[in-house]
């Protein structure tokens, strides 16, 4: 048997943390940790219960939701952090995937899509609608040009390693990735976890912030320096 996703559920509104609890205990496959009202009580629960995956929410007192994801991150290994906010701020996702989040929703997002991302996130995957792929676009094309320090952080990394980047950025999946070069789905698998080692990535939402602030992808792809 499975073991289920643990789940942290880092909300300041007790209605909200109850359907989200709520929700979560009728569906197989899920076990709820704990649950935050605050920021730092989120960071203090996600560094004794190790849940896979903290829902957390933008908006919480003591410290932003932004801030508890990036300690989070900064302390934990391996637990993954899903953005679930009803602001729809460029500066948030920018934020949020800045600081170590693997995904970004909007709270209208349906019951069924919230389990979703859940186990993608849980999986190691990014979660990026494409909504949030635009708004990211936009926000690092109002970013000012990256320095000449930044590129030297693609040292190591293939021609073709670069190309899968930036198709990455570009918001394809393997699979797309793999009919577009005309590749294998594994042998995009592998390039993909080979990327995630040599730039440090803790994810595929890793990545794209990589591509972007390197200058490797711009916000306009007419703009994109050669891949090599």
């Amino acid at each position: 048997m499975t073991d289920p996703i643990r789940v942290l559920i880092a909300e300041d509104q007790a209605l909200l943390r109850d359907s989200f609890r709520i929700l979560l205990e009728t569906t197989p496959g899920f076990a709820v940790v704990g649950e935050a009202g605050t920021g730092r009580e989120a960071v203090r629960l996600a560094l004794a219960q190790h849940p896979h995956v903290v829902l957390m929410d933008i908006s919480m007192p003591d410290m932003t939701g932004i801030d508890a994801t990036e300690e989070i991150c900064r302390r934990t290994g391996d637990t993954r952090v899903l953005v679930l906010t009803t602001f729809d701020l460029d500066e948030y996702v920018y934020g949020a995937l800045r600081a170590g989040a693997s995904g970004f929703l909007l709270k209208d997002t349906t019951a069924a899509d919230l389990v979703t991302a859940i186990r993608v996130v849980a999986a190691g995957e990014a979660l990026l609608a494409p909504s949030v792929t635009r708004r990211l676009i936009a926000a690092f094309g109002r970013q000012p040009r990256p320095s000449r320090a930044f590129h030297r952080r693609l040292d190591g990394v293939t021609e073709r390693e670069r190309e899968i980047l930036v198709l990455i950025a570009r918001g394809l999946s393997n699979a797309d990735i793999a009919t577009h070069l005309t590749l294998s789905l594994a042998t995009v698998k592998s390039h993909v976890g080979r990327l995630l080692t040599k730039l440090n990535a803790r994810d595929r939402a890793q990545l794209v912030v990589v591509a972007y602030e390197t200058g490797l992808v711009q916000a306009n792809p007419s703009e994109d320096p050669p891949a090599a």
